[in-house]
């Protein structure tokens, strides 16, 4: 599994990913970011390219909840990012 340098979900961004995980009206893509987020409280793996998607997705979404972005906000920070290429 790879790791990420030292990031990893802050308390609050967790609880968003809880209340994400828990909303009825929350979309597949929000979940599945803030299950990405909430997998890494603990850990410092990184995000997936497919978790990745569906964060980015979740932050375009207009309709996406307040804890549903920060959820995938906080997952798209801990993926490497594409710097010098």
């Amino acid at each position: 599994m790879a790791k990420a340098k030292s990031e990893k979900t802050g308390k609050a961004a967790a609880s968003a990913a809880a209340k994400t995980l828990r909303s009825k009206s929350a979309s597949k893509a929000a979940k599945s970011a803030a299950a990405s987020a909430l997998t890494q409280r603990g850990s410092k793996e990184i995000t997936s390219a497919k978790a990745a998607s569906a964060a980015a997705r979740t932050l375009s979404n207009p309709k996406a909840s307040k804890a549903a972005k920060s959820a995938a906000a906080s997952a798209l920070t801990q993926r490497p990012g594409r710097r010098g290429r």
